[in-house]
């Protein structure tokens, strides 16, 4: 697949461009025939001067060529409509409780119809640098060595729901990460999700983290097919980097999961706008959960668990205590959305290119 950039690079100019020259007087334009089909607009300036100019045609922006490879269409989702919980959780030191109170949380929201339950960012851990060695688990492993998965594979398939389990503590090796696992509603491990970009930030009088002390990166963006469509996962400071959720869009994503907890100093000002942002551009739902605000923990939560719709629309939210929001999906909104905006086929392709690298190297 050639770029327009390659296309028109010096050594290709002489091969591919005929020109044609209309002129009026001293006035001409020239129109390049081979690369765009154009249509030719005739009309006066100001000053009374006759002018030609050129028209691109539509067809000529080749939105298709926006996405490398190709965006995939958007496939048609096993449910149309089901509810979804977001379970804003209170994280404790004590593990065990952290386990039994997501079971029971999880149990609750299934009672009030959820058929797709999404839990926070670390919720089986306190925040922090020394707790996530003390804390991990080795998924792979399972059973006893991952009690907190074990938890999500039983009631997943006892209950016959899919979990987007939000994230734990991962030891793999000799290296930690912050692991995002997505159970199906037979139980079985569908995907595990490594949060790709590290929470590193400095911001003067106001909060230092610096996840990758302590947390290796992940590789991989991760899009699963669940019995409620497919979804796009990502964690917490991933929904900054809008080239992954375009990513997700592109991969068919109907819906984005981010487990994620913004602080007091982010959260007030990015954590909706952020949302809403990833939702509008790619025009699909966006679910993000947040463990509910500790006051006394040495890293506070914003809160603010929310569902948000493809024309970016605050459909569910809540404040900072222990919430479990309830709220639809509805996906024949998506196609609604897109049809009355048709971004996809208004891309200009031939102006700038979002390349799926591991999409790319697979063909």
């Amino acid at each position: 697949m050639k770029s327009a950039l390659s296309l028109a690079s010096p050594k290709n100019l002489n091969r591919i461009l005929r020109p044609t020259f209309i002129s009026h007087r001293t006035h001409f334009v020239l129109a390049i025939r081979g690369i765009y089909p154009t249509s030719l607009v005739f009309g006066s300036n100001i000053a009374g001067h006759r002018y030609v100019r050129l028209r691109v045609m539509a067809s000529s922006f080749k939105p298709e060529e926006a996405r490398v490879p190709p965006a995939v269409p958007l496939p048609t989702p096993p449910v149309t409509k089901f509810k979804i919980a977001l379970c804003q959780l209170s994280v404790t030191p004590d593990k065990e409780r952290n386990i039994a109170h997501a079971r029971k949380a999880i149990e609750e929201a299934v009672e009030k119809g959820a058929q797709l339950v999404l839990l926070p960012e670390i919720w089986n851990s306190p925040y922090s640098n020394d707790s996530f060695p003390v804390y991990a688990e080795e998924i792979d492993a399972g059973g006893d060595a991952s009690p907190s998965t074990a938890m999500l594979s039983e009631i997943s398939g006892r209950l016959k729901i899919t979990i987007v389990g939000g994230s734990i503590p991962e030891r793999s090796g000799d290296k930690l990460y912050n692991t995002c696992c997505v159970f199906g509603s037979d139980g079985k491990l569908k995907a595990k999700h490594r949060k790709i970009h590290l929470f590193d930030i400095d911001i003067p009088g106001k909060i230092t983290f610096m996840e990758s002390k302590t947390l290796t990166a992940g590789e991989s963006p991760t899009v699963v097919d669940t019995d409620v469509g497919r979804i796009g996962i990502g964690i917490c400071y991933d929904i900054r980097f809008q080239e992954l959720a375009m990513i997700y869009a592109a991969r068919g994503a109907h819906l984005l999961c981010y487990p994620g907890a913004f602080n007091m100093t982010t959260g007030p000002l990015h954590w909706e706008l952020l949302q809403r942002a990833r939702a509008t551009d790619n025009q699909l739902y966006v679910a993000t959960c947040s463990p509910a605000r500790a006051a006394g923990a040495s890293y506070v939560a914003w809160g603010h668990s929310t569902l948000v719709g493809p024309f970016g629309e605050v459909l569910a939210t809540t404040e900072h205590n222990e919430d479990i929001i309830i709220a639809e999906v509805d996906y024949s909104v998506l196609e609604q959305r897109r049809a009355s905006l048709p971004l996809t086929k208004q891309r200009r392709g031939d102006l700038y290119q979002l390349v799926d690298i591991q999409r790319f190297n697979s063909q």
